[in-house]
């Protein structure tokens, strides 16, 4: 533990994909951000010097994790539960089902503005980026969260150890050949067992079990969390995003335009070149050299616009992305 007197300010930003509907992600909205402050204020303990104490990182991130996994249990198991309890209870089956019969996906970022460290918690495909000016004077782009879907190496060996006897529990890059995201929350279709589900469709829901259902729970909302320190200096900025963004522009792309929003505000100065002197409108056609510096082991979804013929960027609004300075 590190004892310090310092004046510090936690900040979180968040993006909640849902899919089969919007129940789950506005569960998240209103609640996902309280659960994780208050598995965090757990373990930054004060002292009896009113100090706060600063965690190691481990644990910060168990902290986090536990917020998650605490939501997602409510909304899977514990409001279920309740209406097991009081079959009668009819008007509370839409405020207590629909979250967990819907999904959604969940990207978290905490900053502490004295550490200077970035945690990322990713649960599902949405994305973080980091866009950071290098010591040559070169955009940089790293993404900062793995995308967790049934094309994912890692995952699909993480479910065929989970399920031994099921080679065909990613079928398409998709669990049990339907869900995309390999985690998420809710998506209680994929973490029932047959009986609870069965009982569930029979009360309330007249729908079929998924096909293939064998061992759940197959999909879990525990996030992965990266570590990253910024550099404010360096011009450091996040972007966070839905797979939508992602599926139809690359990681250097996003950048890109990012900076080029930055220059046409003065926020940061342009650099020039020669032939910039002679034609000074042919640098505003083109975006800035931005170098991936992913880690090239993790598999990440590549844009489909390009497949389709589609070129050139057609909006700008002021909702660009968060700087740390």
């Amino acid at each position: 533990m590190l004892i310090e007197r310092v004046d510090a300010d936690w900040h979180f930003w968040s993006v909640f994909d849902g899919h089969a509907g919007w129940n789950t992600s506005a569960k998240l909205r209103d609640n996902l951000l309280d659960y994780v402050i208050a598995e965090l204020n757990n373990v930054y303990k004060v002292s009896d010097k009113n100090l706060r104490l600063v965690p190691s990182n481990e644990v910060i991130d168990k902290a986090i994790k536990q917020g998650f996994l605490k939501l997602d249990d409510e909304i899977v198991n514990k409001n279920v539960n309740k209406l097991l309890e009081n079959p009668n209870n009819k008007a509370a089956a839409a405020e207590l089902l629909m979250p967990a019969l819907s999904g959604s996906c969940a990207l978290v970022s905490f900053y502490d503005s004295h550490s200077k460290i970035l945690k990322v918690a990713v649960t599902g495909d949405s994305r973080a980026l980091l866009g950071s000016l290098n010591d040559e004077n070169v955009w940089t782009v790293n993404a900062l969260s793995v995308d967790q879907t049934g094309s994912s190496p890692t995952e699909v060996a993480k479910l065929l150890s989970e399920h031994p006897n099921e080679p065909n529990v990613v079928r398409n890059g998709r669990v049990l050949g339907s869900l995309e995201p390999t985690r998420a929350f809710g998506d209680a279709r994929y973490k029932w067992a047959k009986d609870i589900q069965a009982k569930i469709y029979n009360q309330f829901f007249g729908r079929q079990l998924p096909a293939n259902l064998k061992t759940p729970p197959y999909v879990t909302a525990e996030p992965i969390i990266t570590t990253t320190e910024v550099n404010p200096t360096k011009h450091d900025f996040m972007v966070m995003a839905s797979d939508g963004l992602y599926e139809m522009l690359s990681n250097e792309e996003i950048v890109g335009l990012v900076v080029k929003w930055m220059e046409n505000k003065k926020m940061i100065k342009a650099p020039t070149s020669l032939i910039d002197s002679v034609w000074p409108k042919s640098k505003d056609k083109k975006l800035p050299k931005v170098v991936d510096i992913t880690d090239s082991s993790a598999k990440q979804k590549q844009p489909f616009r390009r497949k389709q013929g589609a070129s050139g960027y057609l909006l700008e609004d002021e909702n660009y992305s968060f700087s740390f300075e």
